[in-house]
């Protein structure tokens, strides 16, 4: 009797491995490469550290959100299948590879042609929601990231764990977490190493130079790659 009131109690336990859920291993393995990834230098990191020197540490954090949205982005893309169709249509792809390469292009020339100043004189600042729709637009227009998402988010998901949608979806969740972590980690330690530059207006003027450049030069390993 004992031992049949104690097998009642093991079924009605809740059980942690539910069947529409990645297994804590592979969520676990998957986080840890994601953060490698992120850690990688890549286009976005790069684009994180700029605008946190360029306009402080609030503004990166708000590029970096922008940034995961675009990641919600193109997880959905991947888990509804968009994502498979789009990287059938080399035309669309090149469309956006041409979007994402023209915006850098504007970006780099926005910077080269910022006025000397400083951010406590007479610079102009760039408000919070245009921060933002920066990383957005950073990050819907690389179609690489995109076919990245493509070809990495179904190597772990795990038939029996319920929907593959469902899987991706919560794969995208994990990775949007790492970039979050490394990403908010750039922008705080580069918002402060910039606040120092920002005071000056020879070094603000030097540093929208070196940020015209790079996302000159982010474009086009954009339409080479």
């Amino acid at each position: 009797m004992r031992h049949g009131a104690w097998a009642m109690l093991q079924s009605a336990a809740p059980s942690f491995a539910h069947p529409d859920m990645i297994s804590p291993d592979t969520a676990a393995a998957f986080f840890g490469i994601a953060v490698l990834l992120a850690l990688a230098p890549g286009p976005d990191n790069v684009f994180v550290l700029l605008q946190s020197a360029m306009w402080g540490r609030r503004a990166g954090l708000t590029v970096v959100i922008g940034l995961c949205t675009g990641l919600v982005v193109h997880t959905a893309a991947v888990a509804l299948g968009l994502a498979a169709a789009l990287a059938a249509m080399p035309a669309a792809l090149s469309a956006l590879k041409l979007a994402g390469a023209a915006y850098l292009l504007w970006l780099a020339w926005q910077a080269l042609r910022a006025p000397a100043g400083s951010l406590q004189g007479n610079a102009p600042r760039l408000g919070l929601a245009a921060l933002y729709r920066r990383g957005v637009i950073m990050s819907t227009t690389n179609p690489k990231l995109l076919l990245f998402f493509l070809a990495f988010l179904p190597q772990f998901v795990q038939p029996g764990r319920g929907p593959a949608w469902l899987q991706v979806a919560q794969l995208g969740v994990l990775f949007m977490l790492a970039a979050l972590l490394i990403f908010s980690t750039i922008a705080f330690f580069s918002g402060q190493a910039g606040a120092l530059l920002r005071r000056s207006p020879r070094a603000w003027r030097l540093l929208n130079q070196a940020a015209g450049v790079v996302f000159a030069l982010l474009a086009l390993r954009l339409l080479l790659d």
